[in-house]
């Protein structure tokens, strides 16, 4: 991850074989001489093209290189629209990839996604139907590739077998954005660890389709406020919100918006609610479940990351009215049937 602004104990992509590490900052600079500096940025833009390198690397997304050269825009797949390019496979061994969940999906069926289509965290919890030799696979978007080209899908060792022998290695695969796949559950939160009533960050689980926002408000009234995405798929509010607890309202690429109320600020355990994005929510009008389950944490989002707490920065909000509580259950206990990444 390369993201400066995450806080000190924000995760990394997995490690082990198969999966690749985030490339280093180094970056040619320009000399100030006019006339060196033109050779060199012809020279160094001439290399990276015969390296292969992709657009994504050569300059920061979304902007223009030297010469006029467009770098295309950071975005996930949606819609629907049918593209090709090529599948790999590598092994998470369990983890749950660069979007923070705690673990891989039960089903093994997940993505890696190039910078491009990652999109800092903008591609988490999509799913992709990937077709291949053999036939069609689902699979969740839970992870980055950082040297991924655009179209580049890094499959699980189990989704690549679904599609493809994998004595092959490498194939030529077409693969589409699923809208509104089937969801597992209603959502699920996970607040992270570390934060308090003056830092604030939630990971969303379960929604189906890509996230566009998320906002936060402390109880049931109040003013909500945006949070930002981090490129490891926390939403972050660096002010804080108050103690808790709150109200999430969520909305997703295709316009579907819903609001759970009565997350409690719990950092590291997961809480499941009644409201599901789509298809209708449970019982309560999209209020919390009001039993409660025994807390257990899920495991870190990262093995290598610590968790100190952070240093309040601004006065807590007013506490809001109490609220039902949602229960803690595992995030990977209720696994979409139909492959998910987590």
């Amino acid at each position: 991850m390369t993201d400066a602004s995450a806080p000190p104990d924000a995760p990394q992509p997995a490690g082990g074989p198969g999966r690749r590490r985030a490339p280093g900052p180094g970056r040619s600079r320009w000399l100030a001489a006019g006339g060196v500096a033109v050779l060199a940025g012809v020279l160094g833009l001439t290399l990276a093209l015969r390296a292969g390198a992709t657009p994504a690397c050569a300059a920061p997304l979304g902007v223009v290189a030297p010469f006029g050269v467009a770098v295309p825009a950071a975005a996930p797949p949606v819609g629907g629209t049918v593209h090709k390019g090529k599948a790999t496979f590598y092994d998470s061994k369990g983890a749950g990839g660069n979007c923070s969940y705690p673990s891989a999906p039960a089903n093994r069926l997940y993505v890696a996604l190039g910078p491009s289509e990652y999109a800092a965290g903008a591609a988490c919890g999509g799913h992709l139907d990937v077709t291949g030799p053999k036939g069609t696979v689902r699979v969740l978007v839970m992870d980055q590739c950082p040297e991924c080209a655009p179209g580049h899908l890094d499959l699980s060792r189990e989704a690549f077998a679904r599609i493809a022998d994998p004595v092959q290695g490498v194939v030529s695969v077409s693969y589409r954005a699923v809208v509104d796949p089937p969801l597992p559950g209603p959502l699920a939160f996970r607040i992270k660890e570390g934060a308090s009533r003056y830092w604030f960050a939630v990971l969303v689980a379960d929604h189906g389709n890509p996230l566009r926002a998320v906002e936060v408000r402390q109880g049931d009234s109040g003013g909500w406020r945006a949070a930002d995405r981090q490129d490891y798929n926390y939403w972050l509010v660096e002010s804080g919100v108050g103690p808790g607890p709150f109200s999430i309202r969520v909305t997703d690429v295709h316009g579907h918006r819903v609001t759970a109320g009565g997350v409690r600020l719990t950092p590291g355990q997961v809480q499941r609610g009644t409201v599901r994005m789509y298809g209708g929510a449970t019982a309560g009008g999209g209020r919390p479940a009001t039993r409660s389950a025994s807390p257990r944490p899920s495991a870190s989002p990262s093995p290598r990351a610590s968790s100190p707490r952070p240093s309040p920065s601004a006065a807590p909000a007013s506490a809001g009215p109490s609220a039902p509580v949602a229960p803690v259950v595992p995030l990977a206990a209720e696994a979409p049937a139909a492959g998910c990444r987590n």
